[in-house]
């Protein structure tokens, strides 16, 4: 009888959620890259409704929603009882076999989704929500040039760090060939040094020029986010993509709309492009889809996604679990009719944050829709200069009072705000007080 091996000596972790400790093992264990807000860096250990609450049982009203990923309020117990029965039923199969969930939720997409939009590719974030739609236009138009904007964002693969349009999440150089970056329809901030709608959008009909000069004249897409996120929560003019996407269609290309962000009620409609009367070939969906589980959606027209034949499979997306969180949310979102309700409380945050511009020198612009709002601030208004170090002390103070609070922009000058959707009318209004507050005393410090 072979004798028995001896049991390995492993070490094991102690559960300490000491704020030093945690930072010190962080550092350690973790790639550099990984970037935290706030100069001490919070340890969250719990959350519930519109609160979040640190190691020191701190509690904090959450004005991000985990980066807009907490889309109607953290652990939902209507979502997590659903996550838990399938748990218990079923956790995992691959997209090699078929389940129930998966198609529930892909229906459910194709109902809710603008124009023709039809059938649905599942992955695990909007990067690779991303991805796909480049490699579906592409298999699709038969072509491989693509247009996307200055100040933009799509994820942090190479394909997707090669379509930024913002240099600090550009960690290496560009690399991918015909990825060409039209100029964004950033009013505040016009390259063209113009003002809408004088400008007769300029800023779109460029993209003509664009394509006739530095591309072969025949491109695959023109790739978008309805609201620019990361590049600070930039709202185009609703005509902007009516005359680019008419110019990307005629020069061969289909016109896929991230909605990584902007979806699912988040800015007053189901999806942000509504605003514009726009219907993509492509759209690409995360981070609300789920409420904070990992799920990346690409949904196309019919005759789009039939083109792509080759096999292809996604490991972790459909899964049984997260569509199981995923088809939950947006019954959750129907029933409550989330566009309407982050309409009308859009509307109070909205009469705050005008308030402060009137208030504050410091606030150059305010800008948004729905439960999606940006603040950028300058050092003064003539001349627009942006103040990324006000920024660090409204989140601090911020901090402080007990409020999270995003931020963003190329120049890193832009307070984002986007609190849960399912947030109380007094829990709103009790956080813009608490936003004015900081930037009162980060004004002073």
């Amino acid at each position: 009888m072979p004798a028995l091996m001896a049991p390995l000596n492993l070490k094991k972790p102690k559960k300490e959620t000491n704020m030093s400790t945690v930072s010190e093992k962080q550092k350690e264990f973790l790639f550099p890259c990984i970037a935290n807000y706030y100069e001490k860096p919070l340890v969250l250990t719990k959350a519930k409704g519109c609160t979040v609450t640190d190691e020191n049982n701190q509690e904090y009203l959450d004005f991000f929603g985990g980066i807009l990923t907490i889309s109607l309020d953290h652990c939902n117990e209507e979502i997590n009882r659903a996550v838990y029965e399938q748990m218990n039923t079923l956790g995992h199969t691959s997209t090699l076999y078929q389940s129930e969930g998966q198609v529930s939720l892909a229906e459910r997409l194709s109902n809710i989704a603008p124009g023709d939009l039809k059938k649905s590719f599942f992955t695990s974030s909007g990067t690779e929500a991303n991805e796909t739609a480049v490699v579906l236009a592409k298999v699709f138009t038969k072509r491989s040039e693509i247009i996307v904007l200055r100040h933009s964002y799509a994820g942090r693969s190479h394909l997707a760090l090669n379509t930024a349009g913002n240099a600090p999440y550009r960690i290496m150089d560009s690399s991918i060939a015909g990825i060409k970056h039209a100029h964004a329809p950033y009013c505040y901030r016009c390259p063209f040094n113009k003002s809408f709608p004088s400008c007769d959008l300029q800023c779109a009909n460029d993209l003509e020029e664009l394509i006739q000069t530095e591309t072969s004249g025949h491109i695959a897409a023109f790739m978008a986010e309805p609201i620019l996120g990361v590049g600070g929560f930039i709202v185009p003019p609703d005509e902007y993509f009516q005359v680019a996407v008419g110019i990307a269609r005629n020069y061969g290309g289909v016109f896929i709309c991230d909605e990584v962000q902007t979806g699912f009620g988040r800015t007053g409609k189901w999806f942000g492009i509504e605003h514009s009367g726009v219907n993509p070939e492509i759209m690409t969906m995360a981070k609300g889809i789920a409420n904070g589980f990992s799920v990346g959606a690409t949904i196309a027209k019919k005759e789009v996604a039939d083109s792509l034949l080759k096999p292809s499979i996604s490991t972790f997306g459909g899964s049984p679990i997260t569509m199981a969180a995923a088809n939950k949310t947006i019954d959750i979102m129907i029933e409550k009719n989330i566009p309407e309700i982050a309409t009308k409380k859009g509307a109070i945050m909205k009469s705050y944050l005008e308030a402060m511009h009137e208030k504050f020198q410091e606030v150059g612009e305010v800008r948004g829709r729905g439960l999606m709002w940006g603040l950028e601030l300058v050092k003064d208004r003539k001349s627009k200069t942006p103040d990324q170090k006000l920024v660090l002390k409204v989140l601090e103070e911020g901090k402080k009072l007990g409020i999270l609070l995003g931020k963003g922009g190329l120049y890193q000058n832009c307070l984002r705000l986007a609190p849960p959707m399912l947030i109380s009318e007094v829990d709103l209004k009790h956080g813009c007080e608490l936003l004015e507050k900081a930037f009162t005393n980060a004004l002073k410090a």
